[in-house]
């Protein structure tokens, strides 16, 4: 009697549909082309109305723009990690959501996964609605964390062949101590700065695979700094819900660019 195939026992698209997340696949153009259940359910629209729409136009105006530039560095193939921006459900709700995206290159498509969240930070937001009256004031500090968070980046790529990357040696490169550091991240982030380590090494790591100039795993996870390419190979999964392995066999061979 023959066994059934794995694919036979596991749908894949059966549990998106099933998935309390909300995912999504949007295009180049900044339009959704599929959405699952969960994101009409939160939102309170039809397939049909969130198709029919630019994405930025559900986006809450004040998160508009840094929303446009995010998707924007998405297209230019660096994934985006919890990314928490507001959405306006058609009832008027503001739905605050934690984004992690990946561009798939070759259909000119990003892959989106989204968690409900609650506002972390409510004084913030206070303050921040004081503040839009004066949104230059609100941009200027919204560069300033982003040309930081580059600093940051920056600095974990200076030392990524160190596996035991640490936080003191971080906070020595960027000139604070590590009290300031962890605070600073959990500031902009919400994150450690452990963290954040770990979403760059993710990050070097899908350019690496998105490059096509890597066939295997361990290259991959050599690259980003992961002390082996089991655990990478596991927590990339875990991040993105995609195979790495499925990933570097879909990628372009860079001989053939």
């Amino acid at each position: 009697m023959n066994q059934p195939t794995f694919t036979s026992l596991f749908d894949l698209e059966y549990f998106i549909e099933l998935t309390p997340d909300l995912v999504c696949i949007a295009g180049y153009d900044g339009y959704f082309k599929k959405v699952n259940p969960a994101v009409s359910k939160t939102l309170g629209y039809t397939d049909e109305e969130l198709t029919s729409r630019p994405i930025n136009s559900f986006v809450h105006p004040d998160d508009q723009d840094i929303t446009a530039k995010s998707r924007q560095s998405v297209k230019e193939d660096q994934p985006l990690l919890n990314f928490e921006n507001r959405y306006l459900s058609k009832s008027g709700e503001v739905v605050w959501l934690s984004w992690t995206s990946i561009p798939i290159k070759r259909d000119h498509l990003i892959f989106g996964i989204a968690k409900k969240i609650n506002p972390r930070h409510k004084k913030e937001e206070a303050v921040s609605h004081l503040l839009v009256s004066n949104r230059g004031v609100v941009n200027e500090r919204l560069k300033a964390e982003e040309e930081w968070l580059n600093e940051f980046e920056d600095a974990v790529k200076k030392y990524i062949g160190h596996l035991n990357l640490s936080v003191g040696l971080l906070s020595t490169e960027l000139g604070m101590s590590e009290r300031q550091l962890f605070r600073k991240v959990k500031r902009i982030r919400g994150l450690t700065p452990n963290q954040l380590i770990q979403n760059v090494r993710l990050k070097i790591a899908s350019e690496a695979i998105s490059s096509g100039k890597y066939t295997t795993i361990a290259e991959i996870s050599n690259i980003a700094g992961f002390s082996t390419a089991t655990y990478f190979n596991r927590l990339y999964k875990e991040v993105y819900q995609l195979n790495v392995s499925d990933l570097l066999a879909a990628a372009p061979d860079e001989k053939e660019v």
